[in-house]
């Protein structure tokens, strides 16, 4: 029997999976009990279908938790994980690993559904599989869970919420699943009694200040091994304060920053009544001492980074979180641990010693924590603008509006007068409306900024490359005035003005055996040579223009002894080449050099 929330995820997926193909979540808290809705939904896809139906999680110990589930519940499934001995293809509905299942893809056929646990950490693995099962059926369905459904840096991992609403590009960079169908927090499930209230108190405990985020949105190593290991005293006084405050209570949960660092707090814990897991624990030692911990016959369990999802010990009270996280969703993972409700649980004691509650929920609820994706472009003022397509009101960053401008309803600025300006007062391209059509959802056509293709006219994003219609080239028309202006300058036949980069005078005999005077030149786009006779007073001018200030010499001998090193050398020089002859014309020095378009 469903619990209510339970059986309203299931419908509300039902609702969703059977008119449309695209991927949705549900977002379920910790203790929620997803296991039985995965168990509820596999069963109801296999019936109506007639088709398999493939559930995927993270670890073994949810694989298992999950097919037990399933079996609990009255099906008949099938286990395809190595990490449990068992590669079974034998029911219908079968519960596997990422790992596994994509080392054997060419088993895997005939699938209408997948189901992802911790959807959250869908992986490049998952989205292999998830490629190569839709390969086969175009109709494949695909369904997460998650009670987290967030990642770092990248915020929501949907794009639409529960009332069709597109997530803000504040809070989401390219979301995996389309919809969330249903959305139930800890908050409605302390409420309602199906799990145990927090209390949370922030202890004096490590310094984290020195912390900062790389490119990758992870703690440097170095820096957190600095902060948390090699602090003996400060471990020692710390785990002295966490046996006291969790005197009286069942288990308690530590989570450590680094493996030397959960060995120091093993020294200060009590001998007999702890014990610690890392990833470097081999399998049948993990597996006892978490059976050991669950029978409650130790008290005090030590983890780094391996008992943040898909661990179930329902009398866990006390937390004690000695490590920082980058991640508000692992955070909330973490705390999730100890909130499963107990005969005579009461609350679970979260005891923060890395200053995390501060640094993901500034208001000091952990269940209201700071969700925004790092990659986003910066907001200058909120705006709500109507589409006048859909009528779907979108959220976007508002443009600056120091003359105070009136904003019409369809987004756009207007004069006193009322007379609507041809400007956005957003920085919206496109209506993030979306609606259901032919079994998928469809985006609002509607743009408020496009590049148009000059081929078809076709309205595209104005960051497109290729037009989404024709697949012709799009060019920026910015980018189009500075391709045609290098091309100018590219073209030896043309008039035009180049900036002088170097220059070398030197005395030369022609080959009529006349006095010259040398001048190599090295423009912007050139390099060449320019012979100036004396008999050609136009050149002379020219020259002495540059160097004189329009004084002209009467002789090569008077024009090189007036020059201090050959001269002074002009800053631009106005040339042409001549095609009958293939040499080069000056006209001038010193002139203003061509325009460069101008780059909005």
């Amino acid at each position: 029997m469903l619990r209510p929330y339970q059986q309203n995820a299931v419908d509300a997926a039902k609702a969703f999976l059977s008119k449309c193909y695209d991927p949705c979540i549900i977002d379920a808290a910790t203790g929620a009990g997803k296991s039985h809705i995965i168990a509820e939904l596999a069963q109801w896809i296999h019936e109506t279908s007639k088709k398999r139906v493939l559930c995927l999680a993270p670890s073994k110990e949810l694989v298992e938790q999950n097919h037990g589930k399933y079996i609990a519940a009255g099906g008949m499934a099938s286990l395809y994980s190595a990490s449990t001995g068992q590669k079974s293809l034998e029911h219908y509905v079968v519960f596997g690993t990422p790992g596994t299942v994509k080392n054997s893809l060419e088993r895997f056929k005939n699938f209408a559904a997948v189901i992802v646990d911790e959807a959250h950490g869908i992986t490049p693995t998952i989205k292999f599989i998830i490629d190569d099962l839709r390969k086969k059926n175009p109709q494949l369905r695909v369904l997460g869970l998650s009670a987290t459904p967030y990642r770092l840096g990248s915020g929501y991992i949907y794009q639409l919420d529960e009332n069709d609403r597109a997530i803000s590009v504040h809070e989401t960079t390219d979301p995996y699943f389309k919809k969330l169908v249903f959305k139930i927090g800890a908050k409605e499930l302390i409420d309602q009694g199906y799990l145990t209230p927090p209390t949370t108190e922030h202890h004096d405990g490590y310094d984290t200040t020195g912390l900062e985020l790389n490119s990758m949105g992870k703690f440097d190593a170095r820096q957190v091994e600095k902060a948390f290991e090699g602090e003996g005293r400060k471990t020692a006084a710390i785990i002295a304060e966490v046996v006291e405050l969790s005197a009286g209570r069942k288990g308690v949960m530590i989570f450590a920053a680094t493996v030397p660092h959960a060995n120091e707090v093993m020294q200060s814990l009590p001998r007999g009544n702890s014990a610690l897991v890392t990833g470097e624990t081999p399998k049948a030692e993990r597996e006892q001492i978490l059976k050991a911990f669950k029978a409650r016959q130790i008290k005090y369990l030590v983890n780094v980074s391996v008992l943040t999802t898909g661990f179930d010990a329902s009398h866990v009270d006390v937390i004690a979180i000695l490590r920082a996280t980058e991640s508000v969703g692992l955070m909330q993972q973490i705390i999730g641990r100890g909130l499963r409700i107990d005969p005579g649980k009461q609350d679970c004691l979260v005891l923060d010693y890395a200053e995390n509650i501060e640094r993901h929920c500034p208001d000091g609820d952990v269940f209201n924590p700071n969700i925004k994706a790092y990659k986003s472009t910066k907001v200058v003022g909120g705006a709500e603008v109507e589409c006048p397509d859909c009528n779907y009101i979108n959220d976007f960053s508002g443009r600056p509006n120091p003359d105070q401008f009136h904003v019409t309803k369809d987004g756009y600025f207007a004069d006193l007068a009322g007379v609507k300006l041809e400007i956005p007062s957003h920085f919206g391209r496109r209506c993030h409306g979306e609606f259901l059509a032919a079994g998928t959802y469809a985006r609002c056509e509607h743009r408020w900024a496009s590049k148009e293709c000059e081929k078809c006219q076709h309205a595209n994003d104005i960051a497109a490359r290729y037009c989404e219609k024709c697949k012709g080239e799009l060019i920026d028309p910015n980018e189009k005035l500075v391709m045609e202006f290098r091309k100018l300058k590219s073209d030896p036949y043309a008039k035009s003005t180049d900036k002088v980069l170097s220059w070398h005078c030197q005395e030369w005999i022609s080959k009529s055996g006349n006095q010259t005077l040398k001048v190599d030149y090295t423009t912007e786009y050139r390099s060449f040579s320019i012979w100036y006779m004396p008999e050609k007073v136009d050149e002379w001018e020219s020259l002495s223009t540059a160097v004189f200030s329009g004084r002209i010499a009467p002789s090569i001998e008077v024009f090189l002894s007036s020059l201090p090193n050959y001269g002074v050398m002009p800053k631009t020089l106005t040339l042409k080449k001549m095609k009958e002859k293939g040499f080069y014309k000056i006209y001038g020095h010193n002139e203003a050099l061509d325009e460069i378009p101008e780059i909005n």
